[in-house]
């Protein structure tokens, strides 16, 4: 019989480097790992619970056939694994075929054999959100309490973990679920803490009517969060209406915004309501609220004061129930700082805020949205180029972005439309971005700031590449893990 391991310093330095891993995604993947390492067995799934349905679906798995597995999902209470989702007890069945709770259907399908299994259930405190197991042994013994025991301790550790991270059910299919709640209108691609962190950020603040305040550089996306944002609220039923405040002149602007009364300015010969009435009931998204002056910031202000306004010409006070979502590429603090934005209303929009991360800080998220638009051009173009280069992908990682996904957008229609291989290679893109060097060191500065510079730079490239796990980061520069977070926190690296 093989001698089963000690599990209590190996939960120790799990818990450490799980601590470290900031998508969401791959931590839950380590911990499947590990426990199928821990506990010494040929295979090891970790099933997650759908609150409507009670389904169980297979976020992670490692063993045979386990791209196949994840396929799957099981209906409420089917298979043991289901069985123990519902009651929130663990299950020790040494030999499946005299359990009558065991389901072969997965076996049978993928035509491999199961002899034995554990399964313990992921709780915070009376709640089951899912389940962790094991199939058969290495050594081709019968899973025993022993091993039901070390489960047990495992899953616990998995639950306090993803607790902490406020990793529930939705985690995992965040992108998924959304876009299938909202009819497949939604392309928010990537599993990127900071990418997940705006998402749930969007969830929470959909059901009520609080102003929110989008920001991110120009590119991000930040009109497509508002529509997500609206699209999961009570007003949803209603259209969103947009606008760009930094595209219109001012009086043109107010025009829009307010509408305006028959015969107020030469050529309006008819009464015409704006957009405030329009979005009566719904959400009203005013893009680059940064632009607007002085004078438009007074009216604004009285809208989310009030709910009231004039018609342009008008004497008649209009009351509207709106909800507004505003965004901007710039700091809007700076701005009030510098006396080109009110105080006041700084404080009315930044009520909810969502931040938006530039594309250069979500990590692998690049490699899936460029995935992504090559589908989408190729469908297009009618191609069918079935890749990016190593090369290619290279200078993508290491090039800045300023345009963000747009840009990055642009760049991959580029490539398809001009490319001539089946991939698109480093002579595909353009020379800005293969001729691109990341450096932050500024000319005039002392040795030690501009040493500062590079270690900083180095560090949040090192961990971006990593996927921010520190460990791991650690081991590629070649430092302890502890000097690596003292560096971090003295040159203020900051979040990826």
């Amino acid at each position: 019989m093989v001698k089963t391991r000690q599990p209590q310093d190996l939960f120790k330095n799990i818990a450490e480097m799980v601590d470290s891993v900031a998508d969401l995604d791959n931590l839950l993947s380590v911990l499947v790992i590990a426990t199928k390492r821990v506990l010494n067995a040929k295979a090891s799934s970790l099933l997650l619970k759908d609150p409507p349905s009670g389904k169980l679906y297979f976020h992670s798995c490692i063993g045979d056939r386990r791209e196949d597995i994840t396929k799957f999902e099981l209906a409420k209470g089917e298979g043991i694994a289901g069985w123990v989702a519902e009651r929130g007890e663990p299950v020790l069945a040494p030999d499946v075929s005299k359990d009558p709770r065991w389901s072969s259907k997965i076996a049978d399908t993928l035509g491999f054999e199961t002899h034995s299994i554990a399964c313990a259930p992921l709780k915070v405190g009376s709640e089951t959100f899912g389940v962790l197991e094991i199939i058969d042994r290495l050594d081709e013994e019968p899973l025993n309490e022993e091993d039901m025991e070390r489960l047990q301790s495992f899953s616990d550790l998995v639950a306090g973990l993803l607790l902490k991270a406020r990793v529930y059910v939705e985690v995992s299919k965040e992108n998924r679920m959304l876009k299938e709640a909202l009819g497949g209108k939604y392309e928010i691609i990537g599993k990127s803490a900071v990418i997940l962190k705006a998402i749930d950020s969007c969830r929470k603040a959909a059901p009520s009517k609080a102003t929110t305040l989008i920001t991110g550089e120009s590119g991000t996306g930040k009109e497509l969060f508002a529509r997500l944002l609206h699209d999961l609220s009570p007003r949803s039923s209603k259209p969103m209406i947009a606008i760009n405040c930094g595209a219109l002149p001012e009086t043109l602007l107010e025009r829009e915004l307010f509408g305006h009364e028959k015969g107020a300015f030469t050529g309006a010969d008819e009464l015409k309501p704006g957009l405030f009435e329009a979005s009566d009931g719904s959400t009203i998204f005013l893009d680059e609220i940064g632009e607007t002056s002085q004078a438009m910031q007074v009216k604004l202000l009285r809208v989310l004061q009030e709910g009231t306004f004039f018609r342009l010409g008008g004497q008649e006070l209009i009351h509207v129930d709106v909800r507004v979502v505003a965004a901007s590429n710039k700091t809007l603090e700076k701005l009030v700082e510098q006396g080109e934005f009110r105080e006041d209303l700084f404080y009315r929009l930044n009520v909810i805020r969502i931040e938006l991360p530039p594309l250069r800080e979500r990590g692998d998220d690049l490699k899936s949205i460029a995935s992504n638009f090559l589908q989408k051009f190729n469908a297009e173009m009618n191609r069918d180029v079935k890749g990016i280069t190593d090369e290619a992908m290279a200078a993508m990682t290491n090039y800045s972005w300023p345009g963000n996904i747009r840009q990055l957008e642009n760049s991959i229609e580029r490539a398809v439309i001009m490319g001539e291989s089946d991939l698109i290679g480093i002579e595909d893109l353009s020379a800005e971005i293969t001729e691109f060097k990341k450096s932050s060191i500024k000319v005039g500065a002392g040795l030690k700031e501009a040493m500062d510079d590079f270690k900083r730079e180095f560090i949040k490239k090192t961990l971006l590449f990593c996927g921010g796990n520190k460990t791991k980061a650690a081991k590629t520069l070649g430092i302890q893990r502890t000097y690596l977070s003292r560096l971090i926190k003295e040159l203020s690296v900051g979040n990826l």
